[in-house]
């Protein structure tokens, strides 16, 4: 077994044994991602001098007992709108392209204090805007299963990274599904924590009341524990909450026995691959043999879903992204006479198709005789999507169904028809609304050999149970890997 082959844990524990060293494993990372990033493209930067001598620093910091933590010297990867001090962050952006931040993200702080190494940050679709990283400002990331697909969005870059065996472990957030969908497409197991778990500071805000920072692994082990790493409380942001306990990792036991999992009538409707399909409906009997009480019932609203989280995500968008308008920092363009045509030069090329098109559509819905028409109407339809979990968690400990309806499409199929893009979310934006936790593990593969995931969702602060199913499910198949993670370029 090579050193990729290997989880996270399994290799903080090599590391702390003294059988491979931190500077080993990134040895392995960058060259791994020499060999297959000009195929799969998941990296919008990386360095390979700073990854290689903060290794040496943690290497030292391990052997000397400074560094006892299980993920210490481990190779991780972060998504290109969590800032890194001193490091370009460009949300995959032209605007931001040469934007480096004066201090780094709270989740980012933890990660350094428990001595990880950054490899460097990953591609994403430009400000998270997408389902595919196609939108990105650097071209695409393509699926390592399949280069002729996409590898989802809008934590692609993060999930192909994972998936290639470019990283370890990657963080992404999740702003409508930006962890789960592509954690299904690429075959790894994808975490969004339950809203204010993980500091949003120093995330580069796409929808304020849904962005998550979460966890993308190979498996729910090294979910969990890089999930424990990152979650913190934080007074530097007003939503961060403080919790009882961050102890993640007790709940990977293999046992669900007694386990209310409910499954949405509604979820297995019309849309829905028939793989995708069969594939998590036998997920939901092996849960049901490992002896988890599978029912189905009726989830109210969800065709709702979609137009009120688009409502929502778009104005909360078209103020967030207000102040990249070439003054401070990031992209000016050049050759405008006066401040407005400057502001408008400027976000008129620093911007690409999808973002404009999603600040345009904000800046209606919060526009004046339109207001309550649509982003009154959103905020209303949100708190009752709210009330429908509220009373299906009354019953049941977790909710089971796809991550996604279909697997990973072709390059280019979504990009040309956006509403089948936006539709593409309807399992995962959900628990955004809600602000509920939920976790995507491998479930199966379709036809054409592209990997499906299975989708858990589960009421707030109720991590634990979906770590604890997820595993139960995971002990019953092992990890694979796509050819070009074992050394093969396809």
């Amino acid at each position: 077994m090579g050193i990729l082959d290997l989880t996270a844990l399994e290799l903080g524990r090599k590391i702390k044994a003294k059988e491979i060293t931190s500077v080993e494993a990134v040895q392995a990372v960058l060259k791994q991602i020499r060999k297959t990033e000009a195929a799969v493209h998941a990296y919008v930067s990386y360095d390979e001098e700073s990854a290689l001598k903060r290794a040496e620093e943690v290497q030292k910091k391990i052997d000397d007992g400074t560094l006892t933590g299980p993920l210490a010297g481990v190779p991780v990867a972060v998504k290109d709108n969590i800032c890194t001090k001193g490091y370009k962050t460009t949300c995959s952006s032209r605007i931001l392209e040469n934007f480096v931040p004066t201090y780094a993200a709270q989740a980012v702080e933890n990660l350094i204090a428990a001595g990880v190494v950054i490899i460097g940050k990953t591609n994403m679709d430009e400000f998270a805007m997408g389902s595919t990283t196609e939108t990105s400002a650097f071209g695409p990331t393509k699926n390592p299963w399949n280069q002729e697909h996409v590898p989802g969005g809008s934590s692609g870059g993060s999930a192909a990274a994972v998936a290639a065996g470019e990283c370890f472990m990657a963080l992404g957030s999740d702003t409508g599904g930006s962890i789960r969908q592509p954690a299904s497409f690429c075959g790894i197991t994808g975490m969004k924590p339950t809203y204010g778990t993980i500091s949003r500071y120093g995330l580069i805000a796409y929808g304020s009341s849904l962005d998550q920072i979460g966890p993308m692994a190979k498996d729910v082990s090294d979910c969990a524990a890089l999930l424990e790493t990152v979650a913190s409380y934080d007074k530097k942001d007003s939503t961060s909450i403080e919790r009882d306990e961050y102890d993640f990792t007790s709940a990977l036991v293999d046992d669900v026995k007694g386990m209310k999992i409910g499954i949405p009538k509604d979820y297995f409707g019309e849309g829905l691959d028939s793989e995708v399909r069969e594939a998590v409906m036998n997920a939901a009997r092996t849960l049901e043999e490992k002896g988890a009480v599978i029912e189905e019932f009726d989830l109210g609203l969800v065709d709702y879903a979609i137009p009120a989280y688009y409502v929502i995500a778009a104005a909360e968008a078209s103020s967030n992204l207000s102040r990249f308008d070439g003054i401070k920092y990031g992209y000016r363009a050049k050759g405008a006479e006066g401040l407005h045509a400057m502001y408008k030069k400027t976000r008129s090329e620093g911007f690409g198709p999808e973002v404009k098109r999603r600040i345009m559509l904000g800046s209606f819905v919060l526009s004046s005789g339109y207001y309550d028409a649509y982003y009154l109407k959103a905020l209303r339809t949100k708190a009752l999507i709210k009330q429908e979990f509220d009373k299906a968690f009354a019953s049941y400990d977790l909710i089971l169904g796809p991550a996604a309806p279909t697997t990973a499409p072709k390059l280019g199929d979504s990009l040309s028809d956006p509403i089948k893009m936006y539709l593409g979310d309807i399992y995962t934006i959900s628990a955004n609304l809600a602000g509920l936790p939920g976790i995507s593990v491998p479930c199966g593969k379709d036809s054409k050999g592209l990997p499906i995931g299975l989708q858990l969702l589960g009421d707030c602060f109720q991590e634990k149970k979906l770590i604890r199913a997820a595993y139960a499910f995971e002990q019953t198949r092992s990890y694979e890997a796509p050819e070009i993670a074992k050394g093969g370029v396809q």
